[in-house]
């Protein structure tokens, strides 16, 4: 039996902490979610100011980072480049750029969706979170 790390409710919190101090240094309205390895919500925060909207997508973008075990601009390229039939994918609604997976000693133990500014943005807010592991 193999074993491999998980999140745990201490280290969501890090990751939370250190995105929600990268929105605000940047002055920047965001909902940021994080979720576990099957893409199960852990967290999900939306700071003041932010579209209602951004809550939906966020956890969406989180959701298939995780089970995609990559980041969400992947499938947006491949969307933009014609393969217009990955919309229908089942359960993944996040197929926008803005979602990063957490991986720790080479397994995906989570994701982290931001959504409420530029892509590049929400991915710069989520790649902070991630860094505030330390890891």
């Amino acid at each position: 039996m193999q074993t491999k790390p998980f999140l745990t409710l201490e280290d969501v919190k890090k990751i939370a902490a250190g995105a929600e101090a990268e929105a605000i240094a940047n002055k920047w309205a965001v909902a940021i979610a994080i979720v576990d390895d099957g893409g199960h919500p852990l967290w999900l925060q939306r700071l003041d100011g932010t579209a209602p909207i951004s809550s939906h997508i966020a956890p969406g973008k989180a959701r298939t980072a995780a089970l995609g075990r990559r980041e969400t601009k992947i499938y947006e390229d491949m969307i933009n480049n014609g393969r217009f039939s990955f919309i229908s994918a089942p359960t993944l609604d996040g197929l926008l750029e803005g979602g990063v997976p957490i991986v720790v000693d080479g397994h995906v133990v989570g994701a982290v969706g931001v959504s409420g500014v530029k892509s590049s943005e929400d991915v710069q807010i989520a790649k902070a979170g991630i860094a505030a592991l330390g890891l």
